[in-house]
């Protein structure tokens, strides 16, 4: 697989991640909820300072800072090492995952690098609602509870201090867990609770494919066997 393939890849995914996180900043108030199929998917606009899913390193800006430079810096070395892997003759199936880990970190690190800086605040808001589609949405729409683009650098936040857009929910599963589950006995219980992006699951898709598959895909690389074939083939004639 070429790096131009791979990094087609990571495009396509930014494209799809910011297309749809900029349309939710700029359309839905801060809790917005849209049933799109059901009540097991719908749109649900949250905003989070850390990393995917909403898990936190720290509530500190100085948190904020790190963990986004800690992107910066992975995101960057990830090209590299997709570069390296491609030389090495990996799988495509290793290289379309390794491009869909980089291309989730990589949009959830424009949010942070440049979302403060070009958008006004999405503060939760009283005006959010519950809809049952998106046409409820939108002619329920009310401008001045959700955000809008403001001119460089005159956003909500600072460089690297933007937050993660994040939309998508599938609550397939709500219930109430019988008394007799230790410990959660009696509480609601919802899978799969955490609201994520486009970002988080491509992430996540790439990992757990390395995991489930990494005995196939984490195979010698094909280059390396022809190189030691030959040697081997050249020591014993």
């Amino acid at each position: 697989m070429k790096y131009r393939s791979a990094l087609l890849i990571v495009l396509l995914i930014i494209l799809a991640d910011q297309l749809s996180k900029i349309y939710i900043k700029t359309h839905f108030a801060n809790g917005d909820d849209v049933r799109i199929m059901g009540d097991w998917f719908r749109l649900h606009f949250i905003e989070n300072e850390g990393m995917a899913y909403g898990m936190k390193l720290s509530e500190s800006p100085v948190g904020k800072i790190l963990l986004s430079s800690f992107r910066l810096v992975a995101v960057v070395f990830g090209f590299y090492l997709l570069k390296v892997l491609i030389k090495k003759g990996y799988t495509k199936g290793v290289i379309v995952c390794g491009a869909l880990i980089l291309a989730g970190a990589l949009g959830n690190l424009i949010d942070s690098m440049f979302y403060g800086l070009i958008f006004s605040d999405s503060p939760y808001s009283c005006f959010s609602g519950n809809y049952d589609s998106m046409s409820s949405l939108l002619s329920n729409h009310n401008k001045d509870a959700v955000a809008h683009f403001t001119s460089f650098g005159h956003g909500y936040g600072k460089f690297l201090q933007g937050k993660v857009v994040d939309m998508l929910h599938f609550p397939i599963v709500e219930t109430t867990l019988p008394g007799w589950v230790p410990f959660w006995g009696g509480r609601m219980f919802v899978f799969f609770e955490p609201v994520f992006n486009i970002a988080d699951a491509a992430i996540s898709i790439g990992i757990v494919t390395l995991l489930i598959f990494q005995k196939t895909l984490l195979e010698q690389p094909a280059k390396e066997k022809e190189e030691i074939t030959t040697e081997s083939q050249t020591t014993n004639p």
